[in-house]
């Protein structure tokens, strides 16, 4: 099973004891977004879980204890610094900040567990193409030597973000291409591995590759790790990402950002943060009486060691 750490809020910068506590102790409750009165107990232990992904938009909280979760765990790093400043990302660092930390993360935990998320493209009169196109070289340049790949994709247009980004301009055909043009030409200038997720259109003509950005092949290659030939079915419609358990909860990521989808005003995320207990194994409050508890499936997804292959472990670690 994956353990996704950051699907639903962005639990490395504002929920960092929390997660090393619940890696510590062993196990984690999450709280069935739809049906609340449903929690479900997830074992945080390395016989339980293949691996754990993280996606923040800053690590510099969790970077000097991340060796109490990657010393014992298969992991894989997403981490996302876009152009945007604090008009649409108020509680994000800047992004010379930003890049210095991935830096520092990447020497830690290795380039091949790192991907950059430039993510989503969106324009207004002030984010233009040309503002990011030049953005995205500066990153480029400085960044490339330290990840394994930059996934970015266009900004979907659902109804919350009308309102909450008024300003925002709506995407043509052409503006996707002429922007995939120019990302693919500077990805393919530094020698990155640029790739589209959960998004509809074929960019390859620009050297951009579509795939998921949670695939087995991708977190087996990362961490040495040989795993079964598996459908993903992805989490929504042109995902075609590994199926994963997600340990966070909706409304409590205090980012901000005005595209996020995860928040249903950015408001209630620090409303909401009154309840965190970095003791209890919820993110927000603790387990009523009323609550289901439910014991979480956790399938391996690793191939069985065929016989013969000794000197090996599952990792490509040689013993």
């Amino acid at each position: 099973m994956i353990i996704n750490t950051g699907g639903r809020t962005d639990t490395v910068q504002y929920y960092t004891q929390w997660l090393l506590n619940r890696f510590a102790e062993g196990y984690v409750l999450s709280r069935n977004p739809l049906f609340p009165n449903k929690v479900t107990r997830y074992e945080l232990t390395p016989d339980k879980v293949d691996c754990v992904v993280f996606c923040s938009k800053n690590y510099k909280p969790i970077l000097p204890r991340i060796h109490e979760i990657t010393d014992r765990f298969p992991t894989y790093f997403h981490y996302t610094i876009t152009a945007y400043g604090k008009d649409i990302e108020p509680g994000v660092p800047a992004i010379e900040e930003s890049m210095e930390t991935l830096i520092t993360l990447s020497e830690s935990v290795g380039r091949q567990r790192l991907a950059w998320r430039y993510d989503p493209v969106l324009l207004t009169k002030k984010y233009t193409i040309k503002q990011h196109l030049e953005t995205f070289e500066h990153m480029a340049e400085k960044l490339a030597p330290y990840i394994d790949r930059c996934i970015f994709g266009f900004v979907e247009m659902y109804k919350k973000l009308e309102s909450n980004m008024p300003e925002l301009i709506p995407l043509t055909m052409q503006d996707q291409d002429a922007l995939a043009e120019g990302l693919g030409f500077i990805a393919q200038k530094y020698g990155i591995f640029l790739q589209t997720c959960g998004m509809h259109g074929d960019f390859t003509r620009y050297g951009i590759h579509s795939s998921a950005c949670m695939t087995l092949d991708m977190l087996g290659k990362a961490n040495g790790i040989l795993f079964k030939d598996l459908k993903h079915k992805g989490g929504r419609q042109g995902c075609h990402c590994m199926e994963s358990r997600d340990i966070g909860a909706y409304d409590t990521c205090m980012n901000g950002c005005k595209y996020c989808y995860a928040n249903k005003n950015p408001q209630r995320a620090f409303e909401n943060y009154k309840y965190h207990d970095s003791a209890s194994p919820l993110l927000l409050g603790r387990p009523k009486p009323k609550d289901q508890l439910l014991q979480g499936a956790q399938k391996s997804f690793k191939a069985p060691l065929k016989p013969g292959k000794r000197g090996q472990t599952q990792r490509g670690i040689s013993i």
